[in-house]
């Protein structure tokens, strides 16, 4: 029975989360809270790991939570469950636009598909700063994780040579400054 509800839950996800994996995370706020199989702070940790380790975003967090919940089975079919309605969704959208490839109405429709994947992935963010400065209703905000977060912003968007850096490079330099914070305290 946890297989099928897993598939499910995750089937409703990845049908209706437009924009990638990040867009994901709205829902699994709600299959948090619905189900029990996981906490807000263990699903901050989910995207970490998720965001660290190689593929989609939303593939990985469903594999995790499958996982969690169900062992490799489970892992399996979270992950069939997110990925199966865009496999259907791909192949009738192919079939439709080979149709109507110039319609002026399918072309509005995507024009309109881009801020509601816009809006849900600012949602998601935000739904993840929460979680990142508030613990159990409590400011725990720290000054030197946002110091470190504004000068890796500055660093990528405004310095060509380490603009050019592997994304790994920050991950791992975030963590050293990460654990050199934590023991300094």
């Amino acid at each position: 029975m946890t297989y099928l509800r897993l598939f499910y839950e995750f089937f409703k996800t990845g049908l209706f989360a437009v924009g990638g994996g990040m867009a994901t995370l709205p829902f699994l706020y709600d299959i948090s809270d619905r189900t029990g199989w996981f906490t807000h702070a263990q699903l901050a940790d989910m995207v970490a790991v998720s965001e660290s380790t190689p593929g989609p975003i939303g593939v990985n967090m469903a594999t995790y939570v499958g996982f969690l919940t169900g062992g490799l089975g489970g892992a399996a079919v979270a992950t069939l469950g997110l990925i199966a309605p865009s496999i259907c969704v791909i192949l009738i959208v192919y079939a439709f636009l080979q149709k109507f490839r110039d319609s002026r109405y399918v072309n509005g429709a995507f024009y309109g598909l881009r801020p509601a994947s816009t809006a849900m992935i600012l949602a998601a963010g935000l739904l993840v700063v929460k979680a990142t400065f508030l613990a159990n209703g409590v400011a725990a905000f720290d000054w030197r994780l946002a110091a470190l977060a504004a000068v890796l912003v500055a660093l990528t968007d405004f310095v060509p040579k380490v603009k050019s850096l592997h994304p790994i490079v920050f991950i791992l330099g975030s963590a050293v400054v990460g654990v050199v914070l934590r023991l300094a305290e």
